[in-house]
Protein backbone atom coordinates (compact mmCIF):
# COMPACT_ATOMS: atom_id res chain seq x y z
CA UNK A 1 0.00 0.00 0.00
CA UNK A 2 1.33 3.15 -0.61
CA UNK A 3 1.28 6.31 1.57
CA UNK A 4 2.29 10.11 1.06
CA UNK A 5 4.82 11.59 2.41
CA UNK A 6 4.25 14.95 1.29
CA UNK A 7 1.97 17.05 -0.94
CA UNK A 8 3.72 19.39 -3.37
CA UNK A 9 2.13 22.21 -5.12
CA UNK A 10 3.62 23.27 -8.44
CA UNK A 11 3.44 27.27 -8.17
CA UNK A 12 6.91 28.03 -5.96
CA UNK A 13 5.40 30.92 -4.60
CA UNK A 14 3.25 28.23 -2.32
CA UNK A 15 4.99 25.40 -2.12
CA UNK A 16 3.85 23.37 0.87
CA UNK A 17 4.60 20.14 2.71
CA UNK A 18 1.32 20.39 4.23
CA UNK A 19 -1.91 20.48 3.02
CA UNK A 20 -3.31 23.95 3.12
CA UNK A 21 -6.52 25.56 1.88
CA UNK A 22 -7.18 25.29 -2.27
CA UNK A 23 -5.77 28.62 -3.87
CA UNK A 24 -6.71 29.85 -6.82
CA UNK A 25 -4.61 29.00 -9.46
CA UNK A 26 -4.38 29.79 -13.54
CA UNK A 27 -3.86 27.78 -16.63
CA UNK A 28 0.24 28.85 -16.26
CA UNK A 29 0.01 26.81 -13.43
CA UNK A 30 -1.22 22.81 -14.55
CA UNK A 31 1.83 20.58 -14.40
CA UNK A 32 2.25 19.00 -17.75
CA UNK A 33 5.06 16.56 -17.37
CA UNK A 34 6.65 15.13 -14.73
CA UNK A 35 9.76 12.89 -15.01
CA UNK A 36 12.72 11.43 -12.58
CA UNK A 37 16.74 11.34 -13.30
CA UNK A 38 17.91 7.73 -14.26
CA UNK A 39 19.31 7.91 -10.24
CA UNK A 40 15.39 9.35 -8.57
CA UNK A 41 17.66 11.89 -6.75
CA UNK A 42 15.68 14.39 -8.76
CA UNK A 43 12.30 15.24 -10.12
CA UNK A 44 11.65 17.54 -12.75
CA UNK A 45 7.90 19.18 -13.34
CA UNK A 46 6.91 21.14 -16.41
CA UNK A 47 3.67 23.58 -16.73
CA UNK A 48 1.48 25.16 -19.26
CA UNK A 49 3.40 28.84 -18.33
CA UNK A 50 7.00 27.28 -19.89
CA UNK A 51 8.27 26.93 -16.27
CA UNK A 52 10.37 23.93 -14.87
CA UNK A 53 10.80 23.09 -11.53
CA UNK A 54 13.21 20.36 -9.97
CA UNK A 55 12.49 18.89 -6.53
CA UNK A 56 16.28 17.36 -4.89
CA UNK A 57 15.51 14.22 -3.03
CA UNK A 58 16.95 15.08 0.77
CA UNK A 59 19.66 13.07 2.44
CA UNK A 60 19.13 10.50 4.78
CA UNK A 61 18.95 11.94 8.65
CA UNK A 62 19.64 10.29 11.52
CA UNK A 63 17.63 12.58 13.67
CA UNK A 64 14.53 12.39 11.03
CA UNK A 65 14.92 8.77 9.96
CA UNK A 66 11.94 9.53 8.15
CA UNK A 67 12.60 12.49 6.15
CA UNK A 68 14.66 10.03 3.37
CA UNK A 69 12.23 10.07 0.26
CA UNK A 70 11.10 14.17 0.93
CA UNK A 71 11.69 16.45 -2.71
CA UNK A 72 12.50 19.88 -1.65
CA UNK A 73 12.55 22.54 -4.63
CA UNK A 74 16.37 22.05 -5.90
CA UNK A 75 15.58 24.73 -9.22
CA UNK A 76 12.96 26.89 -11.15
CA UNK A 77 13.62 28.46 -14.34
CA UNK A 78 11.73 29.81 -17.35
CA UNK A 79 12.20 27.31 -19.64
CA UNK A 80 9.85 28.44 -22.77
CA UNK A 81 8.42 31.62 -23.65
CA UNK A 82 5.33 32.27 -25.80
CA UNK A 83 6.05 32.98 -29.76
CA UNK A 84 4.68 33.79 -32.67
CA UNK A 85 5.35 32.29 -36.13
CA UNK A 86 4.76 35.46 -38.40
CA UNK A 87 4.73 33.38 -41.38
CA UNK A 88 2.07 31.07 -40.89
CA UNK A 89 0.17 33.45 -38.25
CA UNK A 90 -0.16 30.53 -34.95
CA UNK A 91 0.81 31.11 -31.76
CA UNK A 92 3.42 28.89 -30.50
CA UNK A 93 2.61 28.21 -26.24
CA UNK A 94 5.19 27.76 -23.94
CA UNK A 95 3.38 25.12 -22.18
CA UNK A 96 6.10 22.37 -21.77
CA UNK A 97 5.14 19.29 -23.45
CA UNK A 98 8.15 16.79 -22.24
CA UNK A 99 11.39 16.68 -20.32
CA UNK A 100 13.60 13.87 -20.38
CA UNK A 101 17.06 14.03 -18.41
CA UNK A 102 20.31 12.81 -19.57
CA UNK A 103 22.47 9.68 -17.74
CA UNK A 104 24.55 12.19 -15.62
CA UNK A 105 28.11 12.23 -16.91
CA UNK A 106 29.79 14.61 -14.69
CA UNK A 107 28.80 16.85 -11.25
CA UNK A 108 26.50 18.72 -13.50
CA UNK A 109 22.90 17.49 -14.95
CA UNK A 110 21.62 18.14 -18.00
CA UNK A 111 17.93 17.45 -19.06
CA UNK A 112 15.97 18.15 -22.53
CA UNK A 113 12.65 19.93 -22.54
CA UNK A 114 10.72 21.01 -25.33
CA UNK A 115 7.01 22.91 -26.09
CA UNK A 116 5.18 22.32 -29.47
CA UNK A 117 7.96 23.25 -31.43
CA UNK A 118 11.34 23.90 -29.77
CA UNK A 119 13.95 21.62 -27.96
CA UNK A 120 16.32 22.92 -25.21
CA UNK A 121 19.08 21.26 -24.14
CA UNK A 122 19.63 22.76 -20.20
CA UNK A 123 22.62 22.51 -17.89
CA UNK A 124 21.87 22.44 -14.06
CA UNK A 125 25.26 22.69 -11.61
CA UNK A 126 26.24 23.72 -8.32
CA UNK A 127 28.58 26.31 -7.35
CA UNK A 128 29.71 26.45 -3.57
CA UNK A 129 32.94 28.55 -4.69
CA UNK A 130 34.03 31.99 -5.58
CA UNK A 131 36.94 33.09 -6.97
CA UNK A 132 38.74 36.08 -4.75
CA UNK A 133 42.08 37.80 -5.15
CA UNK A 134 42.57 39.12 -8.93
CA UNK A 135 45.12 41.16 -9.91
CA UNK A 136 43.27 43.11 -12.30
CA UNK A 137 39.66 43.77 -10.33
CA UNK A 138 38.57 45.13 -7.22
CA UNK A 139 36.60 43.24 -4.88
CA UNK A 140 33.42 44.67 -6.79
CA UNK A 141 34.59 43.09 -9.95
CA UNK A 142 35.90 46.75 -11.50
CA UNK A 143 39.10 47.00 -13.71
CA UNK A 144 41.88 48.87 -11.60
CA UNK A 145 44.51 50.90 -12.77
CA UNK A 146 47.17 49.20 -13.73
CA UNK A 147 49.49 51.70 -12.14
CA UNK A 148 48.27 50.89 -8.72
CA UNK A 149 49.09 47.51 -9.17
CA UNK A 150 52.51 47.01 -6.95
CA UNK A 151 52.43 43.30 -6.66
CA UNK A 152 51.26 39.81 -7.99
CA UNK A 153 49.04 37.39 -6.29
CA UNK A 154 47.86 33.92 -6.75
CA UNK A 155 43.44 34.13 -6.78
CA UNK A 156 41.83 31.63 -4.46
CA UNK A 157 38.53 30.06 -4.24
CA UNK A 158 36.36 30.97 -1.29
CA UNK A 159 33.62 29.39 0.38
CA UNK A 160 30.09 30.81 -0.47
CA UNK A 161 26.09 29.98 -0.14
CA UNK A 162 25.63 27.14 -2.40
CA UNK A 163 23.82 28.13 -5.57
CA UNK A 164 22.23 26.09 -8.68
CA UNK A 165 22.83 27.99 -11.90
CA UNK A 166 20.81 26.41 -15.08
CA UNK A 167 22.25 27.68 -18.14
CA UNK A 168 20.45 26.53 -21.32
CA UNK A 169 23.27 25.09 -23.37
CA UNK A 170 21.52 24.13 -27.05
CA UNK A 171 18.24 25.42 -29.01
CA UNK A 172 17.32 22.59 -31.76
CA UNK A 173 14.54 24.79 -33.55
CA UNK A 174 12.91 25.00 -36.71
CA UNK A 175 12.64 21.21 -37.33
CA UNK A 176 8.95 20.81 -36.82
CA UNK A 177 5.60 21.72 -39.09
CA UNK A 178 3.43 19.91 -36.64
CA UNK A 179 4.10 20.26 -32.66
CA UNK A 180 5.94 18.05 -30.90
CA UNK A 181 4.66 15.07 -28.64
CA UNK A 182 7.62 13.00 -27.64
CA UNK A 183 11.66 13.47 -26.90
CA UNK A 184 13.98 10.28 -26.49
CA UNK A 185 17.36 10.41 -25.42
CA UNK A 186 19.23 7.35 -26.97
CA UNK A 187 21.02 4.82 -25.29
CA UNK A 188 24.12 5.65 -26.93
CA UNK A 189 24.18 9.22 -24.70
CA UNK A 190 25.05 11.02 -28.03
CA UNK A 191 21.44 10.87 -29.92
CA UNK A 192 17.75 11.97 -29.38
CA UNK A 193 14.35 12.00 -31.41
CA UNK A 194 11.85 14.41 -31.52
CA UNK A 195 8.68 13.46 -33.01
CA UNK A 196 5.34 15.15 -33.90
CA UNK A 197 2.24 14.39 -35.88
CA UNK A 198 3.86 13.09 -39.19
CA UNK A 199 7.38 13.19 -38.71
CA UNK A 200 10.28 11.63 -36.12
CA UNK A 201 13.46 13.95 -36.46
CA UNK A 202 16.81 12.14 -35.24
CA UNK A 203 19.48 14.98 -33.98
CA UNK A 204 23.22 14.84 -32.43
CA UNK A 205 23.26 16.82 -29.22
CA UNK A 206 25.80 18.67 -30.19
CA UNK A 207 24.24 20.33 -33.41
CA UNK A 208 21.69 22.52 -33.56
CA UNK A 209 21.32 23.31 -37.03
CA UNK A 210 19.74 19.81 -38.53
CA UNK A 211 18.35 17.09 -38.06
CA UNK A 212 17.73 13.88 -40.02
CA UNK A 213 14.14 12.63 -40.54
CA UNK A 214 14.05 8.87 -40.04
CA UNK A 215 10.12 8.73 -40.42
CA UNK A 216 7.49 10.66 -42.33
CA UNK A 217 3.98 9.80 -42.71
CA UNK A 218 3.00 12.86 -43.83
CA UNK A 219 0.53 11.51 -47.37
CA UNK A 220 1.16 13.36 -51.22
CA UNK A 221 -2.25 15.08 -50.28
CA UNK A 222 -3.08 15.71 -47.07
CA UNK A 223 -6.74 14.09 -47.99
CA UNK A 224 -5.26 10.92 -47.57
CA UNK A 225 -4.55 11.50 -44.28
CA UNK A 226 -5.68 8.65 -41.96
CA UNK A 227 -3.23 8.54 -39.16
CA UNK A 228 -0.72 10.55 -36.88
CA UNK A 229 2.03 9.89 -34.63
CA UNK A 230 0.63 10.12 -31.20
CA UNK A 231 4.25 8.77 -28.99
CA UNK A 232 8.08 7.73 -29.57
CA UNK A 233 10.87 6.21 -27.80
CA UNK A 234 13.80 4.36 -28.33
CA UNK A 235 14.96 1.16 -27.06
CA UNK A 236 16.81 1.22 -23.65
CA UNK A 237 19.39 -0.75 -24.61
CA UNK A 238 19.32 -1.01 -28.47
CA UNK A 239 20.29 2.57 -30.01
CA UNK A 240 19.27 1.07 -33.33
CA UNK A 241 15.52 0.49 -32.26
CA UNK A 242 12.29 2.60 -31.59
CA UNK A 243 8.97 2.46 -31.42
CA UNK A 244 6.17 5.10 -32.58
CA UNK A 245 2.27 4.37 -31.95
CA UNK A 246 -0.22 6.04 -33.90
CA UNK A 247 -4.15 7.02 -33.52
CA UNK A 248 -5.37 3.64 -35.15
CA UNK A 249 -3.81 2.07 -32.17
CA UNK A 250 -1.09 0.07 -33.98
CA UNK A 251 2.77 0.49 -32.58
CA UNK A 252 5.38 0.16 -35.07
CA UNK A 253 8.69 -1.16 -34.09
CA UNK A 254 11.58 0.36 -36.28
CA UNK A 255 15.33 -0.12 -36.89
CA UNK A 256 17.29 2.40 -38.18
CA UNK A 257 20.13 -0.46 -39.51
CA UNK A 258 17.82 -1.60 -42.15
CA UNK A 259 17.42 2.04 -43.99
CA UNK A 260 18.04 6.03 -43.57
CA UNK A 261 14.55 6.39 -43.86
CA UNK A 262 12.55 4.20 -41.60
CA UNK A 263 8.64 4.19 -42.97
CA UNK A 264 8.73 0.79 -43.62
CA UNK A 265 8.62 -1.16 -39.57
CA UNK A 266 10.25 -3.77 -38.58
CA UNK A 267 7.31 -5.24 -36.47
CA UNK A 268 3.59 -4.15 -36.34
CA UNK A 269 1.91 -4.51 -33.62
CA UNK A 270 -1.68 -4.53 -33.93
CA UNK A 271 -4.72 -6.46 -31.87
CA UNK A 272 -7.39 -7.36 -34.43
CA UNK A 273 -10.78 -5.68 -33.76
CA UNK A 274 -14.04 -7.32 -32.20
CA UNK A 275 -16.99 -6.53 -35.30
CA UNK A 276 -19.30 -6.99 -32.97
CA UNK A 277 -18.01 -4.29 -30.34
CA UNK A 278 -17.18 -1.59 -32.95
CA UNK A 279 -19.23 1.41 -32.34
CA UNK A 280 -19.12 5.31 -33.42
CA UNK A 281 -16.19 5.72 -30.69
CA UNK A 282 -13.79 2.84 -31.67
CA UNK A 283 -11.18 4.64 -33.39
CA UNK A 284 -11.08 7.13 -30.54
CA UNK A 285 -10.95 5.33 -27.71
CA UNK A 286 -8.12 2.92 -29.64
CA UNK A 287 -5.65 5.95 -30.01
CA UNK A 288 -2.45 5.45 -27.81
CA UNK A 289 -1.72 7.93 -25.91
CA UNK A 290 1.81 6.75 -24.64
CA UNK A 291 3.87 3.89 -25.29
CA UNK A 292 6.61 2.61 -23.08
CA UNK A 293 9.57 0.43 -23.01
CA UNK A 294 10.26 -2.21 -20.08
CA UNK A 295 13.06 -1.51 -18.22
CA UNK A 296 14.03 -4.50 -19.57
CA UNK A 297 13.54 -4.06 -22.77
CA UNK A 298 11.49 -6.78 -23.27
CA UNK A 299 8.36 -5.37 -23.25
CA UNK A 300 6.09 -2.23 -24.20
CA UNK A 301 2.87 -0.68 -22.56
CA UNK A 302 0.86 1.14 -23.90
CA UNK A 303 -1.98 3.51 -22.84
CA UNK A 304 -5.48 4.22 -24.92
CA UNK A 305 -8.83 5.44 -23.48
CA UNK A 306 -9.85 2.62 -21.71
CA UNK A 307 -7.02 -0.29 -21.57
CA UNK A 308 -3.54 -0.22 -20.54
CA UNK A 309 -1.75 -3.16 -22.67
CA UNK A 310 1.65 -5.04 -21.87
CA UNK A 311 3.27 -6.44 -25.51
CA UNK A 312 5.94 -9.18 -26.23
CA UNK A 313 8.56 -8.14 -28.61
CA UNK A 314 8.52 -11.33 -29.76
CA UNK A 315 4.61 -11.09 -30.11
CA UNK A 316 3.36 -8.91 -32.96
CA UNK A 317 -0.59 -10.27 -33.11
CA UNK A 318 -2.12 -9.36 -29.84
CA UNK A 319 -0.90 -7.97 -26.00
CA UNK A 320 0.05 -10.30 -23.82
CA UNK A 321 -1.88 -8.40 -20.87
CA UNK A 322 -5.28 -6.04 -21.15
CA UNK A 323 -5.64 -4.35 -17.96
CA UNK A 324 -8.67 -1.85 -17.74
CA UNK A 325 -8.05 0.91 -16.66
CA UNK A 326 -12.00 2.47 -15.94
CA UNK A 327 -14.09 0.63 -18.24
CA UNK A 328 -17.41 1.85 -16.39
CA UNK A 329 -17.24 4.68 -18.55
CA UNK A 330 -17.79 2.90 -21.77
CA UNK A 331 -22.21 3.88 -21.06
CA UNK A 332 -20.34 7.39 -20.59
CA UNK A 333 -19.47 7.51 -24.10
CA UNK A 334 -21.41 9.85 -25.77
CA UNK A 335 -21.25 12.55 -23.44
CA UNK A 336 -17.38 12.05 -22.70
CA UNK A 337 -16.87 12.72 -26.72
CA UNK A 338 -19.59 16.20 -26.25
CA UNK A 339 -17.26 17.46 -23.40
CA UNK A 340 -14.10 16.73 -25.47
CA UNK A 341 -12.91 14.45 -22.38
CA UNK A 342 -12.56 11.33 -24.53
CA UNK A 343 -9.34 12.87 -26.46
CA UNK A 344 -7.78 13.25 -23.13
CA UNK A 345 -4.00 11.76 -23.76
CA UNK A 346 -3.16 9.42 -20.39
CA UNK A 347 0.46 8.85 -19.67
CA UNK A 348 1.50 5.18 -18.23
CA UNK A 349 4.63 4.09 -16.14
CA UNK A 350 6.75 0.98 -15.26
CA UNK A 351 8.06 0.18 -11.67
CA UNK A 352 11.45 -0.49 -11.61
CA UNK A 353 11.16 -4.32 -11.68
CA UNK A 354 8.71 -4.16 -14.70
CA UNK A 355 6.35 -5.98 -12.16
CA UNK A 356 3.38 -3.33 -11.62
CA UNK A 357 2.14 -1.10 -14.25
CA UNK A 358 0.47 2.43 -13.05
CA UNK A 359 -1.25 5.59 -15.07
CA UNK A 360 -4.28 7.87 -14.38
CA UNK A 361 -8.17 7.64 -14.29
CA UNK A 362 -10.56 10.48 -13.39
CA UNK A 363 -11.50 11.87 -10.00
CA UNK A 364 -7.93 12.09 -9.72
CA UNK A 365 -8.44 8.78 -9.64
CA UNK A 366 -4.88 6.13 -10.34
CA UNK A 367 -4.71 2.97 -11.18
CA UNK A 368 -1.96 0.28 -10.74
CA UNK A 369 -1.80 -3.17 -11.93
CA UNK A 370 0.15 -6.43 -10.86
CA UNK A 371 1.28 -8.03 -13.65
CA UNK A 372 2.61 -11.17 -11.18
CA UNK A 373 -0.78 -11.54 -8.58
CA UNK A 374 -3.15 -9.67 -11.39
CA UNK A 375 -4.00 -7.92 -8.53
CA UNK A 376 -5.30 -3.84 -9.00
CA UNK A 377 -6.01 -0.57 -6.64
CA UNK A 378 -7.32 2.41 -7.58
CA UNK A 379 -6.23 4.94 -5.23
CA UNK A 380 -6.68 8.88 -5.10
CA UNK A 381 -4.12 11.97 -5.37
CA UNK A 382 -6.05 14.51 -3.01
CA UNK A 383 -5.45 17.25 -0.41
CA UNK A 384 -8.51 15.54 1.50
CA UNK A 385 -7.35 12.02 1.72
CA UNK A 386 -3.61 12.58 1.28
CA UNK A 387 -2.25 14.07 4.76
CA UNK A 388 1.45 12.94 5.18
CA UNK A 389 2.37 9.66 6.24
CA UNK A 390 -1.87 8.40 6.19
CA UNK A 391 -2.07 5.27 4.23
CA UNK A 392 -4.16 5.92 1.05
CA UNK A 393 -7.49 4.00 1.22
CA UNK A 394 -8.09 1.79 -2.01
CA UNK A 395 -11.17 3.70 -3.99
CA UNK A 396 -13.56 2.02 -6.03
CA UNK A 397 -16.20 2.97 -8.35
CA UNK A 398 -19.29 1.35 -9.00
CA UNK A 399 -21.09 1.05 -12.40
CA UNK A 400 -23.72 2.40 -13.19
CA UNK A 401 -26.78 0.33 -12.32
CA UNK A 402 -24.30 -1.72 -10.67
CA UNK A 403 -24.57 -3.01 -6.86
CA UNK A 404 -23.31 -0.41 -4.12
CA UNK A 405 -21.30 -0.63 -1.69
CA UNK A 406 -20.16 1.26 1.20
CA UNK A 407 -17.47 4.06 0.31
CA UNK A 408 -18.18 3.33 -3.47
CA UNK A 409 -18.42 6.36 -5.85
CA UNK A 410 -20.84 5.92 -8.37
CA UNK A 411 -19.55 6.57 -11.90
CA UNK A 412 -22.61 9.43 -12.28
CA UNK A 413 -20.71 11.49 -9.43
CA UNK A 414 -17.16 11.35 -11.22
CA UNK A 415 -15.54 14.99 -11.53
CA UNK A 416 -14.30 15.09 -15.23
CA UNK A 417 -12.24 18.14 -14.63
CA UNK A 418 -9.98 16.14 -12.36
CA UNK A 419 -7.98 13.62 -14.11
CA UNK A 420 -4.48 12.27 -13.62
CA UNK A 421 -2.91 12.12 -17.40
CA UNK A 422 1.21 12.46 -16.22
CA UNK A 423 2.80 10.27 -13.70
CA UNK A 424 6.36 9.00 -13.12
CA UNK A 425 7.66 6.18 -11.05
CA UNK A 426 10.85 5.91 -9.57
CA UNK A 427 13.93 3.88 -11.56
CA UNK A 428 14.28 1.54 -8.68
CA UNK A 429 12.18 2.40 -5.50
CA UNK A 430 8.80 2.18 -4.93
CA UNK A 431 8.35 5.97 -5.01
CA UNK A 432 5.90 7.68 -7.19
CA UNK A 433 4.88 11.44 -8.65
CA UNK A 434 1.60 11.63 -9.53
CA UNK A 435 0.53 15.80 -11.40
CA UNK A 436 -2.97 16.54 -10.54
CA UNK A 437 -3.86 20.02 -12.14
CA UNK A 438 -1.37 22.30 -10.15
CA UNK A 439 -0.23 20.04 -7.45
CA UNK A 440 2.13 17.59 -7.74
CA UNK A 441 1.77 14.37 -5.17
CA UNK A 442 4.68 12.08 -4.27
CA UNK A 443 3.69 8.91 -2.58
CA UNK A 444 5.88 5.81 -1.70
CA UNK A 445 5.44 2.25 -0.22
CA UNK A 446 4.88 1.86 3.57
CA UNK A 447 7.22 -1.50 4.09
CA UNK A 448 9.81 0.42 1.87
CA UNK A 449 9.67 3.84 4.03
CA UNK A 450 9.65 1.33 7.86
CA UNK A 451 12.49 -0.39 6.25
CA UNK A 452 15.02 2.34 6.19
Amino acid sequence: MLSPIQVLCSDITTLSLEPEPFASYTEADIISTVEFNHTGELLATGDKGGRVVIFQREPESKIEPFSQGEYNVYSTFQSHEPEFDYLKSLEIEEKINKIRWLPQQNAAHFLLSTNDKTIKLWKVSERDKRPEGYNLKDEEGHIKDISTVTSLQVPVLMPMDLMVEVSPRRVFANAHTYHVNSISVNSDYETYMSADDLRINLWHLDITDRSFNIVDIKPTNMEDLTEVITAAEFHPHHCNLFVYSSSKGTLRLCDMREAALCDKHSKLFEEPEDPSARSFFSEIISSVSDVKFSHSGRYLLTRDYLTAKVWDLNMESKPLETYQVHDYLRSKLCSLYENDCIFDKFECAWNGSDSVIMTGAYNNFFRMFDRNTKRDVTLEASRESSKPRAVLKPRRVCAAGGKRRKDDISVDSLDFTKKILHTAWHPTENIIAIAATNNLYIFQDKLNSEMH
